[in-house]
């Protein structure tokens, strides 16, 4: 088989609504085949189906699979859940139980899997806290794993990718695990760095004005404001923030709480009648909420991606998702081994 016709079989876990698909895909294009995917999130399941038409269902909870249920492969994509090793959160790691899942040991279902399958690549994503959670012994334990499994392991942990400078406008940092079966492993794996910062907000804002909703209530500015006060007075830096079009976000974040960090001033709106019920009036300040077609236009999703579902759950999503460009970037060096072996 000539090198340009290797078509490369995919599986997608933790799959959530395929942003790292959406990487490889761009990187490998028809030179990769999704031939398994696993979502346990039936709200994160629709806008999956909703954007990849694939012959076979989603499966659900990876933990209730078998490693015999899924077909051979050999790319596996895993962004197990960030909140086990968040800063955000209350970083118990592995002991984080939540809703009857350890989620911090989810990656060991990810090796389970490998381990009966050998495919040619590991590729994991997850928050930057994972390199010195427990001291970083957590990261250790990862990798000590996959090397155990018979693969040469690569981490960013010593330059965490940021996605401000991948051609987005979000101060977003990230570390990856790409790990080569030993076979076909190279010496070295140079992480891409990103040579586009030139991003603003400005760039990516709705083309035309939005729905009042998104414009926060006069009640509800004051209360942030005094919140934000109350919080400086004690020398915290928490509160909300407007961030100027010429600038860029905060990262959006896991489970999509969070948006009073990242507002914007959008003086476009002509009716300030409400369409929901809030306190106050409309305020004349222009102060919004970004949309979720903006949040996913932080995080490199294309227009053409399809937003089925309620703002909640978009926003949920967007937040949980990864920064499709980084992805890609991280994919392109990867084929380029791949296609060498």
């Amino acid at each position: 088989m000539k090198a340009m016709e290797k078509i490369f079989k995919s599986i997608d876990l933790f799959a959530g609504i395929g942003g790292i698909r959406l990487g490889f895909e761009k990187a490998f294009g028809s030179q990769i085949e999704t031939v398994f995917v696993s979502e346990w999130d039936e709200f994160a399941q629709k806008t999956y189906k909703a954007n990849f038409k694939d012959d076979f269902e989603i499966a659900g909870d990876i933990t209730q699979i078998e490693e015999n249920e899924v077909p051979e492969f050999d790319i596996c994509l895993a962004g197990f859940p960030c909140q086990a090793f968040s800063l955000a959160g209350a970083r118990k790691g592995f002991d984080d139980d939540y809703k009857g899942l350890c989620r911090g040991t989810l990656f060991l279902d990810v090796a389970r899997i490998c381990e009966k399958h050998t495919p040619k690549v590991i590729f994991c994503e997850n928050v930057k806290g994972l390199v010195i959670h427990d001291k970083g012994r957590t990261l250790k334990i990862i990798k000590d794993t996959f090397t155990n499994l018979g693969y040469k392991v690569f981490t960013n942990q010593d330059t965490t990718l940021n996605s401000k400078n991948f051609g987005v406008p979000q101060n977003r940092e990230r570390i990856y695990i790409v790990a080569f079966r030993d076979d076909i492993a190279p010496e070295k794996f140079e992480f891409p760095q990103g040579n586009d910062n030139t991003k603003k907000l400005c760039d990516i804002i709705e083309e035309s004005s939005v729905s009042v909703k998104y414009y926060l209530s006069t009640t509800y500015l004051e209360t942030l404001r005094r919140h934000k006060a109350r919080h400086m007075a004690k020398g915290n830096g928490f509160g909300y923030e407007v961030r100027p079009l010429s600038g860029i976000a905060g990262a959006i974040v896991c489970g999509g709480m969070g948006r009073e960090r990242n507002l914007i001033v959008d003086d476009r709106l002509t009716d300030f009648t409400p369409v929901t019920h809030i306190k106050g009036e409309v305020n004349r300040e222009g102060i919004r909420k970004m949309t979720p077609r903006e949040w996913a236009r932080l995080q490199g999703f294309p227009d053409t991606y399809i937003l089925p579902l309620a703002d909640t759950h978009l926003y949920k999503q967007l937040g949980n998702s990864v920064t499709v460009p980084v992805i890609s970037a991280i994919a392109e060096k990867i084929k380029e081994v791949l296609m060498n072996v």
